[in-house]
């Protein structure tokens, strides 16, 4: 009787768990937390699979933003919801690869406190300047820096502290030997009001941020930091091609769950985002803002965040940043 009893436990659990999973998502909208303020590269990915995936999985979905901390108090925020899979990331570079690191204390580990669903796309940098630099391309830039490194005028913008634009600008000092000031904003709008100023000579962000300046006139584009040309900027060669082959870098944005998601749930999700990014439609929203439609699924989009880490954490530890 006892064993009869158990076995019975037994089969209704499995059975609850079977129909979670099968009736998900029923309960109530799935909340897509979002680590940058709106307007930015990561608010743009967000927003462009954000109808289609809530058409794919038939229930809607609802975006709540929680900046700062170069997306750290929203990935750490994800860490602390069920894994129901009522509450997803637009997950990216800077939180899940770089800003930890800068920290005494890692808020949180990103390679194993969370669940990864999908890769979405991957995007080159652009390095600009302002309209009147006399450097034509990214070479001419440094050989200016290096003429002009004591002059108190040479620095780079970055929207952060901790940020992938950061980054790319350490890494520019890195592979160049060089020693630029970094100038932390609030956020990528701020840095490129100030580099069409004057007040900052250098910025290395997304193509969906700075694209739209470049063709607008009021930036000028010296590289992209992917191993090809963009095709929304033909003229403007890669790094390799400049012989900063140092440089090269790409960004990623993802869709991440908290650990514990179930794999059941876990497939649909990834399934639905498969879906997504098959449709031209938003392909070309990708590719007209420089990024590349690049899913990968639960397992190799981990794979590639760990890879993302080393490279990363590395460049980090050479250059003994740390961010307070």
């Amino acid at each position: 009787m006892k064993m009869s009893r158990w076995i019975v436990v037994m089969a209704l659990g499995a059975a609850t768990s079977v129909t979670f999973a099968q009736t998900w998502p029923t309960a109530k909208p799935i909340r897509l937390i979002v680590g940058y303020p709106p307007g930015g590269g990561i608010d743009f990915a967000a927003r462009t699979v954000q109808m289609p995936l809530q058409e794919a999985i038939g229930q809607q979905i609802v975006m709540d933003y929680k900046p700062g901390a170069g997306g750290t108090i929203a990935a750490a925020e994800l860490t602390r919801a069920a894994p129901d899979g009522y509450t997803l990331l637009l997950a990216n570079t800077g939180p899940f690869a770089i800003a930890p690191y800068l920290q005494k204390r890692m808020p949180y580990d990103p390679i194993t406190q969370f669940t990864y669903i999908g890769q979405i796309s991957l995007g080159s940098y652009v390095a600009v300047t302002r309209i009147d630099h006399p450097a034509r391309d990214m070479k001419e830039w440094v050989a200016w820096a290096k003429q002009n490194a004591n002059s108190g005028k040479v620095n780079f913008a970055s929207g952060g502290s901790g940020t992938s634009t950061h980054l790319n600008g350490e890494l520019m000092n890195q592979t160049t030997g060089l020693d630029v000031t970094h100038v932390p904003y609030k956020g990528s709008a701020p840095a490129i009001q100030e580099l069409i100023g004057g007040q900052t000579q250098l910025l290395i962000d997304a193509g969906s941020i700075l694209i739209p300046q470049v063709k607008g006139g009021k930036l000028k584009a010296l590289a992209v930091t992917g191993t090809k040309r963009d095709p929304q900027l033909p003229d403007v060669p890669t790094v390799r091609e400049l012989g900063l082959q140092g440089m090269e870098a790409v960004g990623f944005q993802g869709l991440v769950a908290p650990m514990g998601l179930p794999a059941d749930i876990t497939q649909k999700l990834s399934a639905a985002l498969n879906k997504v990014l098959a449709q031209p439609d938003v392909q070309a929203k990708f590719a007209s803002a420089g990024a590349e439609v690049h899913p990968l699924g639960p397992t190799e989009f981990s794979a590639f965040v760990k890879r993302d880490n080393a490279k990363w954490s590395a460049l980090i530890r050479e250059r003994k940043l740390q961010v307070d």
